[in-house]
Order: C-alpha cells, then sequence, then structure tokens
C-alpha cells in the first residue's frame, strides 16, 4: 500500500493539444488538460453530465511521447501523482495549482 499514497488515475479526453516546453539542458515539459466525465439521473429522471478539468504535466522521455502522439480530443487513460506548487502572476497575486504530474499514459484513440 506504500506506493499507493500518491497515486492518480484517470481516463479522459484531452481539451488542447500539449504546450511543450524545451529548457536548456534539453530536458522537455509537456502541459495539458484533459476533461472526465460523470454521468448521473437527478430527481426528475433526467440523465446530467458533469466535466472536470485536470491539469496534466509530462517530463522528459514522457513529454517527447506526448509532443509526438498526443492532440486534442484523444481518449487517454493517465497514471501519476498529484502535485502542488504556487506562483505570484504578472500583477503580483499568489496563484495555487494542483496538477498530475505523469508517470505512464495510454493513447486509446480519438473521441467518437
Amino acid at each position: 500500500m506504500t506506493a499507493l499514497k500518491n497515486s492518480v488515475r484517470l481516463i479522459g479526453n484531452l481539451g488542447m493539444d500539449p504546450e511543450v516546453k524545451t529548457f536548456d539542458n534539453n530536458r522537455k515539459l509537456a502541459r495539458l488538460s484533459i476533461a472526465t466525465n460523470e454521468s448521473y439521473k437527478n430527481d426528475k429522471g433526467e440523465k446530467v453530465t458533469e466535466t472536470q478539468w485536470h491539469q496534466i504535466v509530462f517530463w522528459g522521455a514522457q513529454a517527447n511521447m506526448a509532443e509526438s502522439y498526443l492532440k486534442k480530443g484523444d481518449s487517454v487513460i493517465i497514471e501519476g501523482k498529484l502535485a502542488s506548487r504556487n506562483y505570484n502572476d504578472k500583477d503580483g497575486v499568489k496563484r495555487y495549482v494542483t496538477e498530475v504530474v505523469v508517470n505512464e499514459f495510454v493513447k486509446m484513440g480519438s473521441k467518437a
């Protein structure tokens, strides 16, 4: 159970093409967002679908693969860990971000 302490597994659809940044040491970072959907019936018996958006980060070889193989609309399985960070935006306001840092991913195909 030790390995499950900070573990995330998501199945969803890419909301954007990967945004890739290459650093001076040739290490790559790729960012994208995926949408996960959950459906249920409300009190009136109507089907309701709720969408959650997740910020995803790939580093190194995973970033190279994401850049080469993933595009907006693809269905993917993402496995990784949660990471939180903060930064000051251009107006000096402190912003907080929680992202999924990818360990592995599988491309399932394009959204039908």
